[in-house]
């Protein structure tokens, strides 16, 4: 890897067969210089029984750019069947059910096309994340650019209920004239509901 340093906001950390809650991986990175020096925190944790697969969100104290350097020293340590990621936040969002619990994370993860990424930004900052994010059940809506292992976008939604998915609403937005023109557009495209789990540190 060669880049000098990519905007990040928030490290992800991929566990194959592991839920996030059994914290060894994330403690081990805790105790390296290069995390101390990114003044990053062990965040939110989810488990998708489907894909059989742990999510940590490690966010950072602030924006800095984390070198491909600094990447390969926190890889090392995550093991050779773990991922890690440096995650730049696009747009964050109060969800219509801001405040209630989210037992429930869901992500889509894909690559636009050549030539799309603009016309992509465009309609996920203006029409479809607000939208989702206004459908109730929704706590918060989240969109990342993925720098690293994995496709390059990444939408997440906190949901009080798996069936906000299926609601009148959530369908409405999914289902406008630019979304149906931008979805072929999409590549490497991946789904995935999890079940959160607790933040390091919860009682």
């Amino acid at each position: 890897m060669t880049d000098d340093g990519l905007p990040c906001d928030a490290l992800l950390l991929r566990l194959p067969r592991t839920r996030p809650d059994r914290l060894e991986t994330a403690q081990r990175l805790s105790q390296l210089p290069a995390w101390t020096a990114l003044a990053c925190h062990i965040g939110r944790g989810a488990w998708s029984d489907d894909s059989q697969c742990g999510w940590l969100y490690m966010p950072l104290a602030r924006r800095l750019a984390v070198s491909a350097e600094t990447l390969d020293a926190l890889q090392a340590c995550a093991g050779s069947h773990a991922r890690v990621s440096r995650l730049e936040l696009l747009q964050q969002l109060q969800g219509a059910s801001h405040g209630q619990a989210a037992p429930f994370h869901y992500a889509v993860e894909m690559t636009p096309q050549p030539g799309f990424e603009d016309e992509l930004q465009q309609w996920y900052d203006t029409e479809h994340l607000p939208g989702l994010a206004r459908v109730p059940g929704c706590v918060q809506a989240q969109r990342w650019w993925n720098h690293d292992s994995g496709p390059k976008s990444l939408a997440c939604y906190d949901l009080v209920s798996t069936q906000t998915l299926g609601s009148p609403a959530w369908l409405a937005v999914r289902n406008t004239p630019w979304s149906a023109r931008m979805r072929p557009h999409f590549t490497q495209t991946r789904r995935t509901m999890f079940e959160a789990t607790r933040n390091a540190g919860s009682p």
